[in-house]
């Protein structure tokens, strides 16, 4: 069939084609210029916004990096505060402690010199008791020396009836 037909109309058929598929492109390209030129407002406001989003969303993954960064040194900040913190409590315990060794140890420390205070009162007034026997035994050893020798002249049962008032009750024992 395609045989029979004549090689012009063959031809002109290919060429009417050709031409139309030739006018067709030139055509298509003049309308998307056209419609380049004629383009809606809305397609560029989504296109803006669609640029904003891309940025939205790479700022969003740095923020969330940087995030994540300040939640771990917020953890680890909280981590040095609770160790500084049971640190503190520990030397406050330590100090409460101290403190209290120290005010029983200044109530120990009066009381202390306290009784050093009466010991010592008491050695004294001692001391001087030892002293004041001292002097009357000596007194009266002097008196019975003397009278041993015949430089005193006294009855014997006077003399020691007087040296016995003069002594204390301590004393009256130790001179007979």
């Amino acid at each position: 069939m395609f045989v029979e037909l004549s090689q012009y109309l063959i031809l002109m058929t290919a060429g009417a084609f050709l031409l139309g598929w030739l006018l067709s492109s030139i055509s298509s390209s003049l309308r998307s210029r056209y419609k380049a030129r004629k383009r809606d407002a809305r397609d560029d406001r989504i296109r803006s916004l669609e640029a904003d989003l891309r940025v939205a969303k790479t700022d969003l993954d740095k923020a969330r990096t940087n995030f994540d960064k300040l939640e771990e040194e917020l953890e680890e900040t909280r981590g040095g505060i609770e160790r500084r913190d049971n640190v503190i409590t520990e030397q406050q315990s330590k100090l409460d402690r101290v403190s209290r060794d120290l005010k029983e140890s200044v109530i120990k420390t009066r009381e202390l010199r306290a009784e050093l205070a009466n010991r010592a009162t008491e050695n004294v007034h001692a001391e001087a008791k030892i002293r004041e026997v001292e002097t009357e035994l000596s007194v009266a050893q002097a008196s019975h020396d003397m009278l041993a020798t015949g430089v005193l002249d006294y009855d014997t049962a006077e003399a020691d009836e007087q040296a016995g008032e003069d002594l204390h009750p301590e004393t009256r024992g130790a001179s007979t």
